[in-house]
């Protein structure tokens, strides 16, 4: 794999070198607005068809929680609607998304996606709710101290209701202990939640596990939680081990009441399509990196079984179950990025009241 990569790492330093910074080399990725019924599998789902068919749209683009001095000009892109296309999919959910670059004090995050989510399930106490996700730290890469610190100013910054995480937080046990000491200076009113990666399974597992637990944590394998609000309530579930299909392939949003509302924690995208999730309005997942380095918009190497089909972004399974995949915020293997920004996701839950 090492000598497969080497002519398009040259080629990326080659654009590297050609541009003024980093910033200049890392592009914002388009995200796609849909209407969709997270619960129905009547219509067919083809990432062809849903490419045809819509557009991105970044008119909902809000500042980063940041002082003034720091803020940066947002990118927008407006939307071309057709109500011809929108009668193809069901009402349920609506989804728009915005991405706003951070500031350049800032060190190790290019960017912060931001998702509205509206769903029939939302409970009205969880209008406004907002859910921070973070994933693929892979502490220390690319992303080192001064990154992490910088990450933990960020969140505290978005103000977020939870914090979510989908794994790969390591590169060697010895960072375990440091990077979630850091993280825990993140407090939010729900708590932090996460999922383990490949990366975990391999090594420092249950170091990760204790290390969590004892900054108060949760870890959710095979597990769900419920995050009450003014007596409603919504779920999320965890994922173990989704590479072992054999011992996990059961989801556990299967035992889970249609009615709730679901949010399902998994570290690989290819997870949603592999087995039935029934019960999920909204999964997340990272491992893929956006496919890490990306030269005129292809990656020599792709992380899911599925191609570039849960690359990045917005996407969805064939049940038309919603799936948002981050680039993540560190590297694996070698420790460069281009086209495939690091980020964090914040998504905004909203109560579909038509």
């Amino acid at each position: 794999m090492k000598k497969t990569i080497y002519p398009f790492i040259l080629l990326a330093l080659l654009v590297l070198v050609s541009c003024k910074s980093k910033k200049n080399v890392v592009a914002t990725l388009p995200r796609p607005v849909l209407n969709v019924d997270s619960v129905s599998a009547d219509i067919a789902d083809t990432a062809g068809v849903i490419a045809d068919l819509f557009t991105p749209d970044h008119s909902q683009l809000k500042d980063l929680n940041v002082s003034k001095s720091e803020k940066s000009k947002p990118k927008t892109q407006e939307a071309v609607t057709d109500e011809k296309h929108n009668d193809w999919v069901l009402r349920g959910t609506k989804i728009t998304s915005s991405s706003v670059d951070v500031p350049s004090g800032y060190t190790g995050i290019d960017r912060v996606v931001k998702y509205d989510f509206t769903h029939r399930d939302v409970p009205e106490a969880f209008e406004g709710f907002r859910i921070a996700f973070i994933s693929d730290l892979h502490y220390k890469s690319l992303f080192k101290e001064k990154g992490l610190n910088d990450l933990v100013r960020l969140l505290i910054a978005q103000k977020a209701d939870v914090l979510l995480m989908g794994g790969d937080y390591q590169e060697g046990c010895e960072y375990v202990e440091p990077l979630f000491a850091a993280l825990s200076r993140v407090k939010t009113p729900m708590g932090t939640y996460g999922v383990m990666g490949n990366n975990d399974y391999e090594r420092c597992h249950d170091d990760i596990v204790r290390t969590m637990e004892h900054y108060g944590m949760r870890v959710l394998e095979h597990a769900v939680d419920t995050l009450r609000k003014d007596g409603q309530q919504i779920i999320i579930a965890g994922v173990r081990n989704p590479f072992d299909l054999t011992r996990n392939g059961v989801s556990p949003t299967l035992a889970l009441s249609p009615r709730d509302f679901v949010v399902l924690l998994v570290h690989t995208p290819d997870y949603i399509e592999d087995v039935s999730i029934a019960n999920t309005d909204l999964a997340l997942a990272g491992h893929t990196h956006g496919g890490q380095v990306r030269i005129f918009g292809v990656a020599p190497i792709l992380n899911s079984h599925y191609g570039n089909r849960f690359l990045t972004g917005l996407a969805y399974n064939s049940a038309k179950i919603p799936l948002i995949v981050t680039n993540g915020i560190g590297t694996s293997q070698m420790p460069i990025r281009i086209g495939a920004p690091a980020e964090i996701i914040m998504i905004t839950l909203h109560r579909l009241t038509e």
